[in-house]
Parts: C-alpha cells; structure tokens; sequence
C-alpha cells in the first residue's frame, strides 16, 4: 500500500511544480503530450485514461462551447475505440493534429 510520504518519493519534483503552475490550457496540453507519448507506445489503457481525461474536461454547458465539446467528445470516443481495436497510428494523428491545433491556439492567446 502507498502512503502520501512513499509516493512523494517518488514522483519528480519539477514535474509536481510544472502541473502545479500551470495554467488549465497547458495542462490540457501536457494531457496531449502524456496520451501521444503512450499511443507512440501502444498503451491502450494509458492512452485511453488521457483521452478519458480529455473528455471529462469538456463544457457542455456553455452554449459557445457546446457544438465544439460535442464534435471533440465524439471524436475522443472513437480514438478509444480505435486504440482498443489496436489502430494506434489512427489515434496517433488524430491527437497529433488535435495537440498542434491546440499549441497554436495557445500561442495566439499570449
């Protein structure tokens, strides 16, 4: 069994501070990172918690984010589909071209 000490042991400390300081736009990024790293791998149960956490993030109460949450839900969805279905190279572009959209989206904000 873990204790709240051994897993402070364990985890990175500047890993902990990165998550900790960023803003909810980088760390949806970072969750794009972690699900394109395990998909490279073909982590299906890696991958598809990202993608669970990418979906549980979406807003479908807000009427300007609603059609965008639904088309993503939709397509986050079938990325669980395709990696249980062993289609990683599918999923692989789809969140590539979903993270690069997502990093440009983020460096026209600044």
């Amino acid at each position: 069994m873990h204790t709240a000490q051994s897993f402070h042991h364990k985890t990175n400390p500047y890993i902990v501070n990165q998550i900790n300081i960023a803003s909810p736009q980088q760390l949806i990024m970072k969750v794009y990172d972690f699900a394109i790293v395990h998909c490279q791998k073909n982590d299906m149960v890696k991958t598809n918690e990202a993608l669970q956490v990418l979906i549980n993030a979406l807003n479908f109460d807000d009427p300007s984010a609603k059609d965008i949450s639904v088309g993503l839900f939709k397509l986050y969805q079938f990325c669980q589909e395709q990696m249980r279905k062993n289609n990683p190279q599918v999923v692989l572009n789809i969140l590539t071209e979903l993270r690069d959209t997502w990093k440009e989206s983020l460096n026209n904000m600044r």
